[in-house]
């Protein structure tokens, strides 16, 4: 093996390959065209002297041979990252790239400003910012932290509870005004109830009442959507009543469009987490925005701060 073959730009444009299973998604990813992917690729494994990847016209896929390069090449490409932190760190100038993925409403009208005042206070710092409510495999996509609402399924994610997302219903005043005022839970039974369609049941509504029991009502409507934006407008558009997350229509409900109804009762309360790659956990400039993150979310509106788990 020429070890001088084995350069760190051939290792990560491997790790990337591995993990996307794609030569084209890797190239647009890193700004080069695939013909120079195909042959770091090929010089890489002419380098080592074994078949890194089985490629085929659909997909490629790790060999033995190149799982085991594969994690040994995550470690070295770390261990150069944090090297050059710590290195900056000696300018007190934290640089570099982080990747995040968020819930889609909540990044759009919670995270950005946040990601703004952090860039303010490290602006050698650039944040790439991914919105969506789909399933996103992290480190296929590249991604450094990830922040979610909802249960989780990946275990193989560090994690930091942030807390617990608040929601009560709402409804805007013209609505109520034409349709009447919900007194109790069984009285949405005759209201239109604007339902999304990417959360599981939601042709029932679940409240808990000030009892302390569980009230499970039906909840039918005409509109139904897959963004919480889209359903905000619905909302304040008079469309009918609803379930929000309070940092959803806080500015909404301070400026009168929508109103809060059913006193007393509410949907449970939505687990808010941050999840972070466990190889880039020890990044410097990834320790710091997880901070900030966790510091400054406890302040919007409805999330109520849990005692932050500290990444295992």
């Amino acid at each position: 093996m020429d070890r001088s073959d084995v350069t760190l730009e051939r290792m990560r444009s491997f790790v990337r390959v591995a993990e996307r299973g794609s030569l084209s998604a890797v190239a647009r990813e890193l700004g080069v065209g695939q013909s120079t992917i195909t042959r770091h690729l090929r010089e890489l494994e002419e380098a080592v002297g074994v078949p890194l990847l089985s490629r085929t016209t659909r997909r490629v896929t790790v060999t033995d041979e190149g799982s085991r390069y594969y994690a040994d090449c995550v470690q070295i490409l770390r261990l150069v990252e944090q090297a050059g932190d710590e290195a900056r760190g000696t300018r007190g100038a934290p640089a570099g790239t982080i990747r995040i993925s968020c819930t889609a409403a909540f990044g759009v009208l919670q995270v950005s400003r946040l990601i703004f005042a952090f860039q303010d206070r490290y602006p050698d710092i650039a944040v790439d910012l991914g919105l969506t409510d789909d399933y996103v495999d992290l480190v296929r996509e590249g991604v450094d932290i990830a922040l979610r609402l909802g249960p989780l399924t990946d275990s193989s994610m560090r994690l930091r509870a942030l807390g617990r997302s608040r929601r009560l219903m709402v409804a805007a005043p013209a609505y109520l005004a034409a349709r009447g005022r919900p007194v109790v839970p069984q009285d949405l039974a005759g209201h239109e109830g604007i339902r999304m369609t990417n959360v599981a049941g939601s042709d029932t509504l679940t409240l808990d009442g000030p009892d302390g029991e569980r009230h499970a009502v039906p909840f039918g409507g005409r509109f139904r959507v897959d963004h919480g934006l889209a359903a905000r407008e619905a909302l304040a558009a008079g469309r009918g009543i609803g379930p929000a997350h309070r940092w959803l229509v806080d500015d909404l409900l301070a400026a009168g469009r929508v109103e809060a109804i059913l006193p007393g009762y509410a949907p449970p309360p939505v687990p808010l987490n941050m999840l972070i790659v466990p190889e880039r956990a020890g990044i410097a400039r990834v320790r710091l925005l997880v901070d900030f993150l966790a510091e400054q979310i406890a302040g919007i509106p409805g999330i109520e701060t849990s005692r932050p788990e500290r990444p295992r």
